[in-house]
This record gives C-alpha cells, sequence and structure tokens, in this order.
C-alpha cells in the first residue's frame, strides 16, 4: 500500500512537468493545476487510508494513538505556515527597507526594527509548536 501510494504521488509531479515540457510550455497553468489537483488528492487519499486502519502496522511495533499523530501534525502545520508567512512578509518589508533606505540613510534604525518584526513570526509558530508537544 505505501508503495502504491509513492508511486502515486511521484506520478502526480513527474505527469504534469512533463506535459508542460512537451507542451512547449504554452500550457502553464493547466499543468500546475493538474500538479496541485494530483498531489492533493493523492494526499487525500494516503490521509483516508492511514485513518481507516487498514495499514497494519510491523510486528514489534507500538500503536500510537490518532491523538499523538493529529499533535504532531499541529505543530508542524504551525511551524511551517508560520515559516511562510514570515517569507512573505520579510520580503515585501525588506523591499520597502530598502527603497526607503537608499533614499534616506537616516532611518536604517525604523526599517530593521519593521523586519525584524516580521521574523518574529516565525518564532511565535515555533512557540505555539513548543506549546502543542509540551500538552
Amino acid at each position: 500500500m505505501i508503495k502504491l501510494i509513492s508511486v502515486l504521488l511521484a506520478l502526480s509531479i513527474v505527469v504534469p512537468f512533463t506535459a508542460y515540457f512537451v507542451s512547449g510550455k504554452k500550457h502553464g497553468k493547466k499543468c500546475l493545476f493538474g500538479n496541485i489537483i494530483g498531489f492533493f488528492s493523492v494526499m487525500l487519499v494516503t490521509v483516508v487510508a492511514l485513518f481507516s486502519g487498514n495499514i497494519a502496522l510491523a510486528e514489534g511495533a507500538d500503536i500510537a494513538s490518532a491523538a499523538d499523530g493529529m499533535k504532531y501534525l499541529s505543530a508542524a502545520l504551525a511551524t511551517g505556515l508560520a515559516t511562510v508567512g514570515t517569507g512573505i512578509a520579510v520580503s515585501a518589508a525588506a523591499s520597502a527597507a530598502l527603497g526607503a533606505l537608499s533614499e534616506n540613510e537616516k532611518i536604517m534604525g525604523k526599517a530593521l526594527i519593521f523586519v525584524a518584526m516580521a521574523e518574529g513570526i516565525a518564532l511565535y509558530g515555533l512557540l505555539v509548536s513548543f506549546t502543542i508537544l509540551a500538552g
């Protein structure tokens, strides 16, 4: 079952990219949409298969509860989404700070504060993850 899911996941990535390069890069949005739909449909099938209880564990492996799995998944999502948000915020704040700094060199301290505030989002996500894992 795991091998089948791995093959489907690889195909959901390889097939749209192959179609993109074969079509001469004309249908980029359609290929990207196909990639997204294929990837998330395989992930949905994987989650349903894992939580249905049909996949057997190896002998001697202890069974982790669904609550433990959801705890780790939510901690990973908190950290991952916070860092994605940080990347978006820093890209906007840093480019604006560099533009303002090129016009007036006296505002470097203010510009650094705004960039540092955007980077604080990642720290908050990490703190939330630690709180989830501790509880």
